[in-house]
């Protein structure tokens, strides 16, 4: 089902059809909609109608109705509905309310690599929201991509040098160390809640001085619950020193052992992946991508299992919230 509403697709960003084909995130505006009062029209279309069209494009991106930080809320009630906490997760941001948080805080002059959310963990949102409260002076965009077609861009010899899997490994300090504390990390400083969590994820873990030492073997990818398309869903670029860049990744092996890193990713069976490897992942992921190009008050909707997302750097202030669901 799709909904009723007109594609001005050129507005995700330059260049998108040359660099996706001819997908592009499903631009919604008052003028297509027929009203400039979002809930209303959200209420109207219903839930089902908005998870087929979604399903669908993959990506909506809702322009032009004014939202603003008051008005949100009622937004997201209805995009993302029973929000999720961001327990488990691996980026800095901040919450800001009810199971909502900034998309990142990420330093503004580096590129965040294409990634679904949370897919290293036993459980992920099937959805995320995304407000931007305040665009960026200039850069800041939302890069997306279909995971399919990123599948399908990396070499075979890539796609079955992953086939048996990933195997992260997370060292979480207990307050003072690099990367982010165990307490910040499961939004608990409850050692018993951690591992109830932990247990129920299939995890392997063990409290050290340090703090909290995490291990978990997943699957490279995923199949859509719906559509059943096969797609690149792991996020061993973001866990791999050489996502990092050679001058960080050089500053870390300088002062730890790989895996005394805050975070680090190996194949299944242990072994170092290439950096070739990852070079390529996230080149090609970048490269696939399409950019979603905020204006103040644009919400965006996307399928956190078909698309991947992240970020381009920035000039001055950009605020960014986020919130997911698994409705």
């Amino acid at each position: 089902m799709t909904l009723d509403v007109t594609d001005s697709g050129p507005d995700a960003g330059p260049d998108a059809g040359s660099r996706a084909g001819a997908w592009r995130p499903y631009e919604i505006t008052p003028d297509a909609a027929g009203t400039a009062d979002l809930v209303g029209w959200l209420d109207r279309t219903g839930a089902r109608a908005l998870t087929e069209s979604l399903i669908e494009h993959k990506a909506l991106v809702f322009r032009d109705f004014g939202v603003t930080p008051d008005t949100v809320d009622p937004v997201f009630a209805r995009l993302v509905p029973d929000r999720l906490p961001y327990v488990h997760g691996n980026s800095p941001r901040t919450k800001v309310g009810g199971n909502l948080y900034t998309s990142t805080e990420y330093p503004q002059q580096y590129t965040i690599s294409l990634h679904n959310e949370l897919s290293y963990a036993h459980r992920w949102p099937t959805r995320l929201a995304f407000y931007c409260e305040t665009a960026a002076e200039s850069g800041g965009a939302t890069p997306v991509l279909d995971g399919e077609l990123w599948l399908a861009s990396l070499d075979a010899r890539v796609r079955e040098a992953f086939a048996d899997g990933i195997r992260y490994v997370q060292n979480l300090h207990d307050g003072l160390g690099f990367g982010k504390s165990w307490q910040d990390t499961f939004e608990t400083d409850d050692r018993a809640a951690v591992e109830a969590f932990l247990r129920a994820s299939r995890a392997e873990w063990e409290w050290n001085e340090e703090g909290l030492r995490v291990v978990q073997q997943r699957p490279a990818t995923t199949r859509h619950p719906v559509t059943g398309a096969e797609v690149w869903f792991n996020q061993a670029d973001q866990w791999h020193p050489a996502g990092l860049g050679d001058e960080a990744s050089a500053e870390l092996y300088d002062i730890l052992a790989p895996e005394e890193f805050p975070q680090y990713v190996t194949f299944a069976d242990g072994s170092a992946i290439p950096d070739a490897y990852i070079e390529q992942i996230l080149g090609r992921g970048l490269d696939g991508a399409v950019d979603v190009d905020w204006r103040s008050g644009d919400v965006l909707l996307i399928d956190n299992v078909l698309l991947a997302h992240g970020r381009r750097p920035f000039t001055g202030s950009r605020r960014v919230l986020v919130a997911m669901s698994d409705t």
